[in-house]
């Protein structure tokens, strides 16, 4: 998949929603009843990426200061989503040294792995920096991962919602009406091609999260270093 392409036309089909009014508004972002956990393998950009990532959020927060705002703490993109995340899941039946012997096997020669985050796209219910790898070893640890865990016994739902090909961090939810969609999408288009930074990535985390990896509902299973 071409990733511009893709991120493009994420842009272009969901501005077109928020400009029509036809997003989507998240209700259990301040839900305290809301019980959807899972187990995640992300990494982390640069403390430096996370700092340009606020001055441009800091800039949206003007225009809509009552929506869903990440914090640095909770940055993050994806590697694999291992359970995803559902009502009642939880740790007592988990054996995360069984997990981390996969891990690590899908991590034998898997070259060093950087994203690129360069510019911002839409979602009909977030707004995202997008991440391009910078070659093909993060493709190739997601297909490893994927042969690994489906050859194993351990429960996992690895491509059960969507198979996971990007390396975007979503970095702002709709959590009530915007109040100005159309200026919205001016600031979204003004850091569309913005460069954030590259990082290499020097460790990989295995985690059990909440929906919206916040760091206070997160519990670090292990760090994994490249």
């Amino acid at each position: 998949m071409n990733l511009s392409e893709h991120y493009n036309e994420l842009f272009k089909t969901s501005s077109e929603l928020i400009l029509s009014e036809n997003y989507t508004i998240d209700p259990k972002i301040n839900n305290d009843s809301d019980k959807r956990f899972g187990v995640t393998l992300l990494v982390r950009p640069s403390k430096e990426i996370k700092a340009n990532v606020q001055e441009f959020l800091k800039e949206l927060k003007n225009i809509e200061p009552d929506q869903y705002y990440y914090p640095s703490s909770d940055i993050h993109v994806t590697t694999m989503s291992i359970i995803s995340c559902a009502e009642g899941f939880k740790l007592d039946k988990f054996s995360t040294s069984k997990y981390v012997e996969i891990i690590e096997k899908s991590l034998v020669d898997v070259n060093k792995i950087q994203i690129d985050y360069r510019g911002v796209t839409l979602s009909p219910d977030a707004i995202m920096i997008q991440g391009f790898p910078t070659d093909d070893s993060l493709n190739i640890l997601r297909d490893k991962l994927r042969d690994n865990f489906k050859n194993s016994s351990l429960k996992q739902s690895i491509d059960s919602r969507y198979s996971i090909t990007t390396a975007h961090s979503t970095v702002m939810r709709f959590q009530k009406k915007l109040k100005n969609p159309k200026k919205l999408i001016e600031v979204v288009e003004k850091f569309r091609n913005h460069n954030f930074g590259k990082f290499t990535v020097e460790k990989i985390e295995l985690v059990y999260n909440d929906w919206y990896q916040r760091e206070r509902n997160t519990i670090n299973l292990c760090d994994l270093y490249l």
